[in-house]
This record gives structure tokens, sequence and C-alpha cells, in this order.
């Protein structure tokens, strides 16, 4: 066993303090990481805050890791010491489901995420990134490209994944109109990434507060949703509409900018349901969708595509001290556009 240091809360709605705990004697196929910074996800703070439920404490957060590689066993053989690498949203999952054969692990019963899960042993807590040590198999750790620097690159382990799997997947770009609602450390990584893809990129956001930075990231166009003009002036206009809000919206408004044969995929998570009319979707055969991160796989070409585009997050450095600070800044939306905390912050 390893000691490590981290931050955790011991209790719901709890403050982060710092936390001394134990991660377990690598093993053959283990890949040891020292942690140099780990993004701050809007849904770290759900959970520690238990606004989801079934919360595990005490939890050490984060599930957007960038590091170098420490030691690896002796079974491993896609990474050596001194590896830039990068640990997402889970460390481990099932793998007997009919799923694993085609790399979607995020969608497997058996998913053993980063932090406020438990290990595969059925009884170890999983422990995350606000951390200055971990240890994870070799088929969960992901390489990041040395020409990314790893304080930025570290949100594309879950905001970077995010975006890329739904835009990939709905097949973003030249030719497809792509709206992002949103313009937060989610929807950010939306606009460069469709961009870089080759789509025709339009922001929709409450107001034009960012349209400089919006224009700047790769959008052709950006309106604000608080103009009722803008629903007229969009309808029936997109291929394919993403929402990262986390706040509800009215569907039915949205839908309808959507083209014949169009798609709204959310991956905002909303804390009550959202209504919706039938003819929003019937009407032009329009489909609604849902989209959770993505396989290893998939994040791995995700970085690799990134690493060719030069796209990393817009980030502040934070030191890890300031992360309760973070946290309530985050929920006010006042921040461009992910947190990030400096591990060489944490010390004994």
């Amino acid at each position: 066993m390893s000691v490590t240091l981290g931050f955790a809360a011991s209790v719901a709605k709890g403050k982060l303090q710092p936390y001394t705990f134990e991660r377990r004697t690598p093993r053959e196929d283990d890949v040891s990481i020292d942690i140099k910074f780990c993004g701050v996800c809007h849904s770290d703070i759900h959970q520690v805050r238990d606004e989801w439920g079934g919360a595990i404490f005490p939890m050490v957060p984060g599930h957007e890791v960038a590091g170098i590689v420490s030691a690896v066993g002796s079974k491993v053989s896609k990474f050596k010491v001194g590896d830039h690498v990068g640990v997402g949203c889970f460390v481990d999952s099932c793998t007997t489901c009919s799923t694993r054969n085609v790399d979607l692990e995020q969608y497997m019963p058996g998913l053993v995420q980063t932090y406020n899960s438990v290990e595969a042993d059925g009884v170890t807590p999983t422990m995350g990134g606000y951390s200055n040590h971990m240890v994870v198999k070799e088929g969960y750790v992901l390489s990041i490209p040395e020409n990314l620097p790893l304080d930025a690159a570290a949100p594309l382990m879950c905001a970077g994944i995010t975006l890329y799997s739904p835009l990939h997947h709905w097949k973003a770009g030249p030719g497809k109109k792509v709206a992002i609602i949103g313009m937060g450390g989610l929807g950010h990584m939306g606009v460069k990434i469709a961009h870089a893809m080759g789509a025709e990129v339009t922001v929709l956001s409450q107001s034009l507060s960012k349209q400089e930075d919006g224009l700047r990231f790769g959008a052709a166009h950006y309106y604000a949703t608080n103009d009722p003009e803008t629903f007229i002036k969009l309808e029936n206009q997109f291929d394919l509409i993403i929402n990262t809000v986390g706040a509800g919206i009215d569907l039915d408004a949205y839908l309808k900018l959507v083209k014949t044969d169009g798609t709204m995929v959310l991956i905002g998570v909303p804390e009550k349901p959202v209504a919706l009319n039938a003819p929003s979707l019937i009407g032009a055969r329009r489909t609604l969708a849902g989209s959770m991160i993505g396989s290893i796989k998939e994040t791995q070409e995700m970085l690799d595509f990134c690493g060719k585009h030069n796209i990393v997050a817009d980030i502040e450095l934070i030191p890890i001290q300031s992360v309760n600070e973070a946290f309530d800044r985050v929920v006010k939306s006042d921040v461009r556009y992910r947190f990030v905390i400096d591990m060489a912050s944490l010390k004994a």
C-alpha cells in the first residue's frame, strides 16, 4: 500500500479538507501515476453535495486527471515511466457484457467510477484525482499527446470526451450545421471540437457576454437565447444540437430549431424532469437523444484528435487550497472555462 495525499469531503455538503489515505500496491497490470493536474467538473460538486444520491464518504473527487507515469507493472506494455497520461471518469468496467465488444464501457452496469464508487473487489471505495498519486489498470489509462500542456489537457478527460462522443457519433463535419447550447466548461469544448471537425458551428447562449470567446473558439454564429427573435430566425436550421446546460430548458422551443431528421442531444442533467410535447418530434421526424462520456477507445481517439488540432481547454489554474471557493464559483458560472487544480500545491 502507498500513502497518498488528497483533499476529501467527509460528509455531504462538507468542505473539502486535507486527507491522507492508502492506494493499493501496484499489480502486474497497473500503472502508477504522479498526478500533476486535475480538472474541476460540475459533477464533482453534485457528488460531494450528494445531489444525485448514493454518495460514499469520505470522498476524494476528481476524474479529469493528467499526470506522469512513475512506475509500471511487469505486464504493462503500452506505457513507460515518464509518459504523459490521463485518467477519466472510470477505472474499471465489466469485461463480460456484450457491449464490451463494441467499446461502450460507459454504459455497462459494472462500471467502476474513478471516485464515489467501489472497486471490483466490491469493498474498496475508489478515490479520485484531487490527490497526488493514483494506481490504475493499464486498460483504463490514456495517452496524452506530448504537444498538449498537461494542465489544459486535464479537462479533456471528461469535458472533452463528453462533447467529442456525440459530435463523432452523429457525424458532425463538413456540410453539417451544429449548435451548442451553453458556453461553459462543456460548451466551449464543443465549439472547438465541432469546428475542428469541419462543421458550421453556432453557439446558443443566454446572452452575448461570451460572444467574442465563442467566435475565437471557432463558432461561425452566436445568438442570445434571451432574445425571442433567435427562435424565429433559426427555426429548422440545424442538423445537430447539443445541449450542455444542466438547467431545465424549453425543449419544444429548441427542438423547433432542428431540421427534419435532425437530432438534439442532451448531455446536461437537469435537477427536475423537463416537459416535452410530442408534436415537436413528430412534426419533422426529429430525434431527441442522450449521450454520456465515451469509451476508453473513443477517449483515446479524442485525445489524438485534440493533439492533431492543438485543442485544449481554456483554464484557470488554482491551488488545491482554493477548491471550495472554486466549487462556489462553478455553481455561479464564474469561470472561463474550467478550473484545474495544480497538484504541486498539495503538501503534507
